[in-house]
C-alpha cells in the first residue's frame, strides 16, 4: 500500500505514527520505507506491505484511522493498493 501524506508537523506526525506500530501489525501492514519529499519535510510517502487486504482495508476506514490522522496532524492524505509489475 502506498500511502502520502501532508502533515502539519513531521516530527509530531512520526510520533503519533510509530505509537501505531502495532495496530499496523494487527492489520497485517509491516513499514517497509518512508520518505519526506525534499525541500518539503512536511510531505511524506510511505509504503506498507500487505498481508491481509480486507483487513487493511477495514483499518484504513475504521474511525479510529480518522482520530489518528487528525491526532497526528495530517492536513491531507491518499492511499493507493498497488502490486509489483515486475520492473524492467
Amino acid at each position: 500500500m502506498l500511502c502520502r501524506n501532508k502533515v502539519a508537523d513531521f516530527g509530531r506526525w512520526k510520533t503519533v505514527f510509530a505509537s501505531h506500530k502495532e495496530a499496523h501489525q494487527r492489520a497485517g501492514l509491516t513499514l517497509e520505507g518512508l520518505w519526506q519529499v525534499m525541500g518539503d519535510p512536511c510531505e511524506v510517502f510511505f509504503v506498507f506491505a500487505v498481508a491481509d487486504i480486507e483487513r487493511a482495508k477495514a483499518f484504513i476506514s475504521a474511525p479510529d484511522a480518522g482520530q489518528a490522522a487528525k491526532e497526528s496532524g495530517v492536513l491531507a492524505g491518499d492511499y493507493w493498493f498497488v502490486e509489483d509489475s515486475g520492473g524492467y
